[in-house]
């Protein structure tokens, strides 16, 4: 398969849907106060870079960086298009936002996901890319149902 990942502007039905989907998942899985996902408004923020990764004209998944600083970067909003699970797709776009990432000049990438067990994969993907517990960070409370992780770049 060859992908394409884009900056995408979130405008287009398949990426509202995706991300629809994502935010109702989080939603089922942990309570409110705990979803740190953000919806299409916050995603519009000129401090946040969204990527879509395109399969010919279907998107396969997608992911965010928010700059925290000059020198410090969050992933947001992973997330892989059932169709496309274990296919890669989340390794080439954390692959892509890291190199973006060091262009930008960032030191450090920070990220939130659950705890729960059905963030497992997600946590194992981030530890292959050398990310490692961390305290919480930026306006972050902890509680038993985030993990904080980071890595330096």
């Amino acid at each position: 398969m060859n992908f394409r990942i884009a900056v995408d502007d979130l405008m287009s039905a398949q990426v509202i849907a995706l991300l629809e989907l994502h935010l109702v998942d989080l939603h089922a899985q942990s309570p409110a106060e705990s979803v740190h996902a953000l919806d299409l408004a916050g995603l519009r923020q000129p401090e946040i870079t969204f990527w879509g990764v395109w399969d010919g004209d279907i998107l396969a998944g997608c992911g965010a960086l928010l700059e925290l600083t000059s020198t410090h970067g969050e992933l947001k909003s992973m997330r892989t298009d059932a169709h496309y699970l274990r296919k890669g797709i989340a390794s080439r776009l954390m692959t892509h936002m890291m190199s973006e990432a060091r262009e930008r000049g960032y030191q450090r990438l920070s990220l939130e996901t659950g705890s729960q067990a059905s963030f497992e994969p997600a946590r194992k993907l981030y530890a292959r890319f050398g990310f490692v517990p961390c305290v919480s960070f930026a306006d972050y409370r902890p509680n038993p149902y985030n993990v904080f992780m980071t890595r330096e770049l």
